[in-house]
This record gives C-alpha cells, structure tokens and sequence, in this order.
C-alpha cells in the first residue's frame, strides 16, 4: 500500500472514531429527482467472485440499524460523470464513447486490490488500490470528453477511488458500528481484473443505485 492510501486510510479511521452519529446518504443533490437518470462512466463488478465473497461475508456482520446493504449487483466504483440523460444528446455519447475507446485501446485492464473496510459518515466502503491506475484511466476518459465539449464536468482534483458496501440510511449512532468494523479490518483483500468500463445511465431505486448500461470501452482494445 503506498503512503498516500496509507494515510488517507488512517485519517479517515481516526476520524470514524470521533464521529458520534450517521448522516443519512439519500438526500436528492443538486439536479437530482425521482425517476432521472445520469450518464455516468463507473466500474461495475458482475464476474468478480472473490469481490462478491468478501462482500457477503463482511455484510453479513453489517446488518445493522441505520445501514443499507448494497446488493451484490450494485456494488460499483464512481469515476466521471456525464451528465443528466436529459440535457446530453445521443450525438455527444456517441462521439465521446468513440474517443474513450480510442484512447483506451492501449491500456492495459486494471489489477486492484479491494479492501479493507473504509468508513465514513454516509457509508461503509472498502479501500481501493493503487490509486494511481485508476485515476489515469479517469483522466484518460476525462481526455475524451474534452475532445468532444470545451468543459469536463466534475473536478479533476478530490477524487477518491472507493466501493461502497452499505449506504447510512438514518441518523444513528455509530458505536455499536464502529466496534463491529474494528473486527473486520484486517480480512484479507479481494483482488479484480477490469478489463472494460462501462458508461452506464443512473437512477435511484428505493434506496439503492440501479442502472442501464449504454456503452462499453474496453481496455487493451
């Protein structure tokens, strides 16, 4: 693990320890209604077996008051949003999904490592690492975009690779959740190939992160 997971994995456990209650996660965000989609590219994790094992095993000792499990066929990695299905025309994804998978097509598919578990104040995810391979193919797709528009949305700083294994659903307080995750930090890691990245519409569904997959680049061609 380099320093720079290290610490943020470090800082962000010392500050679990001194944060008394959840914050709820489902809030609507600027934009955001029900029934709206949002093209957004994320890394997905269908055929990732060794994922879903630690996944389920470390749910089931999460299944508590004020956490909402992510279903296995949820579990994703945020990396560049799009922009509201409404507001971007079918000509600009396919110009943009066209130079993604140009620029794509030499990148070899992404070796990481997931785990171990990560909290914050609206969820419960797991480290992802090396950073440094994931944020290059963020920029390489954010390259794309900015072949096709004269702004990329998003900022290019503050991002965080991370997968999220429970949302906070409620206000509640986070002792009896931090004594749970103190017993399962040290699981081994869950290792993933990705060797495609997807550009996905996004909705909410009840409380969980539902979508409909537009586009697939693939890495390494």
């Amino acid at each position: 693990m380099t320093s720079r997971e290290l610490a943020s994995l470090q800082r962000r456990w010392a500050a679990y320890q001194d944060l008394p209650e959840l914050t709820e996660h489902w809030y609507w965000r600027p934009g955001w209604r029900d029934g709206r989609e949002f093209y957004t590219w994320h890394l997905t994790f269908e055929h990732q077996p060794d994922l879903h094992d630690l996944t389920t095993q470390l749910q089931r000792q999460l299944a508590l008051p004020g956490l909402d499990l992510v279903p296995l066929d949820g579990l994703h990695l945020t990396m560049q949003g799009l922009g509201f299905t409404d507001e971007v025309t079918d000509d600009d994804v396919a110009a943009i999904v066209a130079e993604a998978q140009r620029r794509c097509a030499d990148m070899p598919p992404l070796e990481l490592s997931l785990g171990p578990v990560d909290p914050d104040a609206e969820g419960i995810g797991l480290l992802v690492r090396p950073w440094d391979r994931v944020e290059a193919l963020r920029a390489t797709i954010r390259g794309a975009i900015a072949t096709v528009w004269t702004s990329v949305p998003e900022p290019a700083d503050g991002f965080r690779p991370h997968v999220t294994l429970a949302y906070s659903g409620a206000p509640v307080p986070t002792e009896p959740i931090r004594a749970q995750l103190a017993e399962l930090r040290h699981l081994p890691v869950a290792p993933v190939r990705i060797s495609e990245v997807p550009l996905i519409a996004l909705r909410r569904e009840d409380r969980i992160y539902r979508w409909t997959t537009v586009a697939v680049v693939r890495l390494g061609g």
